[in-house]
């Protein structure tokens, strides 16, 4: 039964999204508003539908139906309910089951906004919305249904379908295979909906920049109103990424945080074209400027969100985090051309109508840096798109997939990230319109000369690798003039109001949330940057096999091997756990316990490190193998990661300060909103038939 209404739900959710595609088309297309208010409800009925769907999932997850082949594949009966829960996302099926849910969810939420005001734009708005929804149930319907059941023949052949063949009876397995085992740690009950937010969310900016196209709008309304969309989307992105790299740190075992992954790289796309979005939009605000580059930028961050979920789930790339081989792979291949030509013909069509409505007038004025900081943006994004492509067009071309290595990405782009480091130090220094080498001298000057101190206390204490030393010095450039504009703002308001300076501070960020939170994630990058130098420049790493008493060194650590015990668990493990005593200079520092997880049911392994974590270093111990618990020998693989938890102090400011700079500003809302009001010029009049 549940089974029937969650598929039943699906098909009905699919005709309501092509009825709302052609009522929206048609209804604009014969000036009937009617049909459009019909599509606009016809979005809204897709959310509760969908949920209606993800619940049935989620039922038959929890409740162990094993006879469904997605319950079978993605639990069992030693998993917890919250494993159960989040198994929703665990499988092929049921991830684009969640995809599509929260699709319907932004596209209601954006179908309830107030549209007197743009009126020509909900259609088109609607049509895309749809069109992207529609598409991803067609995948789960026709090609990656979570509803098919297992149905035994008389020959007790397995069959896999929906509804019951002639001749079957329905086959109930007993337990379930279970959750693959990297998927368990808690990490990945976030991680998994945080990308999807991120990537769902930028689906907004697209369906309004396509409808600005499409209704040929010359003004900078559909950037308004999707400002907010577009940094919640990034937002979300980036707590996915973030976490993405915990999660591979934590549970994959070979002591780095990001490795270059195919999928791991399909996440970051996105995120830098997002990232460079967000900037530029600031001059077409401010300025008039990069009207065309803002629409490249939108169609280009859509197409590699559905390009990432391509990767993700075709199985064309090997990697730890895409999902097996499926039919779906070609189909998402179609989607993206033909979506990403209809794009760029549009964008054609009316290139002449997006001209700036400005110049540039000086090579150091803030939106000619913002210019530069858009160009790195794109050109670690050829390079990344590059080095994740590659082993495809080589098998093309030749029949073998030669990958990309993780050295290939690290020198291409570490230039591209360092000039983006200084750029993040020296634009907020300059001004809109013009600026001089004299102006933005006499502004930096002061962090500047900070910044030098520092890099002098590096040399001092025995840094001498010239790349760490620039990196160090970029990132205390960047980190004294975010701090300095923090001060010269409290002090301005300190002045002129009188207010203590913790008051003037609060206030002040208060009141301009934007900015200051924009400061805030600067911050973060810097610290983060912090961490990525130590451990990119100074990981040191050795292995050995020790026997119970013997020791192994490494960066000052002395680790020594005490025991090694293998033992079954009440929830379907098979563990073995080390006990490691770890001494520096002498000092006992405690105990770490590295081991290796054998999940029964699915029959596959996860290796969970032992970690000392300080401010300044980590210590990270892998159990690599062991012999027969008499001998009494195992093997350890260590590693030393300075500065690595910078990273991740950094990570949590980002998220707090994206919150801030997305947290809506209620007066700035309503100064927003009195200005607009006045621009009746770009009003489309509404008539009482309406």
């Amino acid at each position: 039964m549940i089974t029937n209404i969650g598929y039943g739900s699906l098909i009905i959710t699919f005709v309501l999204s092509l009825y709302g595609i052609v009522a929206a088309i048609y209804g604009e297309r014969k000036n009937l508003y009617r049909f459009v208010e019909s599509a606009r409800v016809a979005m809204l009925l897709t959310f509760p539908m969908l949920t209606l769907v993800a619940l049935s999932i989620i039922t038959l997850l929890v409740t162990q139906h094993y006879e469904v082949q997605y319950v079978y594949n993605t639990t069992s009966q030693s998993m917890p309910i919250y494993l159960k829960i989040t198994a929703l996302w665990g499988g092929q099926s049921g991830s684009l089951v969640f995809w599509a849910w929260l699709m319907s969810a932004f596209a209601s939420a954006v179908s309830i906004r107030k549209w007197s005001r743009d009126r020509d734009l909900l259609p088109w708005v609607i049509v895309v919305s749809l069109v992207t929804l529609a598409f991803f149930l067609s995948m789960i319907i026709f090609f990656e249904n979570p509803f098919q059941r297992f149905w035994a023949s008389p020959g007790s052949r397995e069959i896999v379908a929906m509804f019951q063949p002639a001749g079957t009876q329905l086959l109930i397995p007993n337990d379930g295979r279970g959750l693959n085992p990297l998927l368990r740690h808690p990490g990945m009950v976030i991680h998994p909906p945080m990308l999807y937010l991120g990537f769902v969310s930028f689906v907004i900016p697209f369906a309004f920049g396509i409808a600005a196209l499409i209704t040929g709008r010359k003004d900078d309304r559909w950037i308004r109103l999707t400002r907010r969309w577009t940094l919640v989307a990034w937002m979300f992105l980036s707590i996915g990424l973030i976490l993405g790299s915990r999660w591979a740190y934590d549970v994959l075992g070979w002591g780095g945080y990001w490795a270059w992954d195919p999928v791991e790289n399909a996440a970051l796309m996105p995120w830098l074209t997002g990232t460079a979005f967000l900037h530029s939009v600031m001059i077409q605000e401010k300025r008039g400027l990069f009207k065309r580059w803002n629409m490249i930028l939108v169609i280009l961050t859509y197409s590699l969100v559905i390009f990432g979920t391509f990767l993700t789930r075709s199985g064309v790339l090997s990697s730890v985090h895409a999902f097996a081989q499926s039919a779906i792979g070609p189909m998402f291949f179609i989607f993206i051309g033909i979506t990403f030509i209809i794009s760029l013909a549009l964008l054609i069509k009316r290139w002449g109508d997006l001209k700036s409505e400005g110049v540039m007038h000086s090579l150091l004025s803030r939106e000619s840096l913002f210019l530069l900081n858009n160009l790195l943006f794109i050109g670690i994004l050829v390079v990344v798109f590059w080095g994740t492509v590659f082993p495809l067009i080589s098998e093309l071309l030749t029949g073998q997939k030669v990958t990309v290595a993780a050295p290939f990405y690290q020198r291409s782009t570490a230039p591209l990230f360092a000039g983006l480091l200084l750029l993040m130090g020296i634009a907020p220094l300059s001004a809109w319109g013009h600026s001089t080498w004299k102006t933005l001298g006499k502004a930096m000057w002061k962090p500047g000369l900070l910044s030098l101190i520092v890099l002098l206390g590096m040399i001092i204490s025995g840094v001498h690798s010239i790349g760490a030393l620039l990196g160090f010095w970029l990132a205390s450039f960047a980190f004294f003039i975010t701090i300095h504009e923090f001060w010269r703002g409290t002090k301005a308001r300190h002045k002129r109001s009188g207010e203590n300076y913790l008051t003037a501070f609060f206030r002040l960020a208060a009141r301009n949330r934007r900015r200051y939170g924009g400061y805030l994630i600067h911050l973060s990058v810097v610290l983060m940057a912090i961490g990525i130098i130590g451990i990119e420049g100074y990981q040191t790493e050795t292995q050995a096999k020790l026997k119970a008493g013997e020791s192994i060194q490494l960066s000052g650590y002395t680790v020594t091997f005490k025991s090694l015990a293998e033992f079954d668990t009440n929830d379907g493990r098979n563990v073995a756990r080390a006990v490691l005593d770890v001494s520096k200079n002498g000092k006992n520092l405690g105990q770490l316990y590295p081991r290796r997880d054998y999940f029964y049911d699915s029959q596959q392994p996860m290796t969970i490190p032992g970690v000392r974590s300080t401010i300044e270093d980590d210590l990270y111990i892998v159990l690599v193998n062991w012999e027969q618990i008499s001998s009494g020998s195992a093997t350890f693989k260590v590693f030393h990661n300075p500065l690595i938890n910078w990273l991740w102090i950094g990570g949590i400011l980002l998220i707090f300060g994206s919150f801030v700079a997305a947290w809506p500003d209620q007066e700035r809302s309503l100064q927003l909103e009195r200005k607009l009001a006045s621009q009746n010029s770009s009003v489309v009049p509404v008539s009482s038939s309406d």
